[in-house]
């Protein structure tokens, strides 16, 4: 926990097209998100003058940016079990149970993903942020499956950046109504908030591209094993894809309806491959479904 104000300066070489988009190229510790915060908050002056995060910045500006000491977090540590999958000083791979939140929100304060790795990993308190340390993708709370979490600000940045420039593999496993055809393919629509219904997601004109890649892993009467790889991280992105395309996932109450298989929605993250943030070093780890997932999947298959 830093008790006092880091200070940088930086004197721009080239011309940039925008200002927290300059500063997130620079060693700071810092990620875009909490950047812009910064400069909205007064932060950063450019050549001695407030700036907005999409200013542009010129060849010979001097930047200032001032990064206040942390303040107390509220979050507690608290024994949830989680597995561990992998872990070293840079990063714990978790798998993740169904039902847990990642972070706190509304309705959940505690009882969350981070409320244990603050048990487990103490020293990442103030990773990343305050309210979501250590956090670089997210998984809805009845989704479960691998994620990943940085223990260091430079892990932080680095998983980041490697998440924004689509160099991570996210693999999901689905039980879905029906079957898609074809049996491999990819669902690309732009997903976006309903336009009536505003705590949904749907596919609208307008929203951020989404792609979604899925083969048939394997076929039962009514419904389909499905093998999903995300190539973009939009909310509820593959449950709103596999409803658009007429093939919501089984047990999804808010794109689809329930089921007798199984009391949520049935997606799982059995994949993760990304580089170490240190190393550079592959890293891929895969995880087997949950036992409420793969009753549902014995139950199909013995028809």
């Amino acid at each position: 926990m830093t008790t006092e104000t880091a200070n940088h300066e930086f004197r721009v070489t080239e011309d940039q097209s925008r200002l927290d988009q300059y500063l997130a190229g620079q060693d700071t510790g810092l990620n875009r998100s909490q950047l812009r915060r910064l400069i909205v908050d007064g932060q950063v002056l450019v050549n001695g003058g407030p700036a907005k995060p999409s200013n542009k910045v010129r060849a010979g500006d001097l930047v200032l940016l001032s990064v206040p000491p942390s303040r107390e977090s509220n979050l507690v540590a608290q024994d949830i079990p989680v597995t561990v999958v992998y872990q070293d000083e840079n990063l714990v791979v978790v798998d993740k149970p169904a039902g847990l939140a990642v972070h706190p929100g509304p309705g959940h304060s505690d009882q969350t993903l981070v409320n244990a790795l603050l048990a487990m990993c103490p020293d990442i308190q103030g990773i990343g942020g305050e309210i979501r340390p250590g956090i670089v993708h997210r998984l809805d709370k009845d989704t479960s499956g691998l994620m990943m979490v940085a223990k260091t600000h430079q892990a932080h940045l680095d998983l980041s950046s490697q998440i924004k420039a689509r160099q991570v593999t996210k693999g999901y496993l689905a039980l879905v109504e029906g079957t898609p055809k074809p049996l491999e393919g990819k669902v690309d629509a732009p997903v976006g908030r309903h336009t009536r219904r505003r705590t949904r997601m749907a596919v609208v004109v307008g929203g951020k591209e989404a792609r979604t890649g899925y083969k048939v892993r394997e076929q039962f009467s009514g419904h389909s094993l499905l093998e999903l790889y995300l190539e973009t991280g939009r909310t509820h992105q593959i449950r709103v894809h596999m409803a658009h395309i007429g093939h919501p996932l089984v047990g999804d109450t808010i794109y689809g309806k329930a089921s007798p298989l199984v009391e949520r929605h049935f997606l799982h993250a059995f994949q993760l491959g990304f580089k170490h943030p240190a190393t550079g070093e592959p890293l891929e780890f895969q995880t087997g479904l949950p036992s409420d997932l793969a009753l549902a999947v014995d139950t199909l298959r013995s028809g």
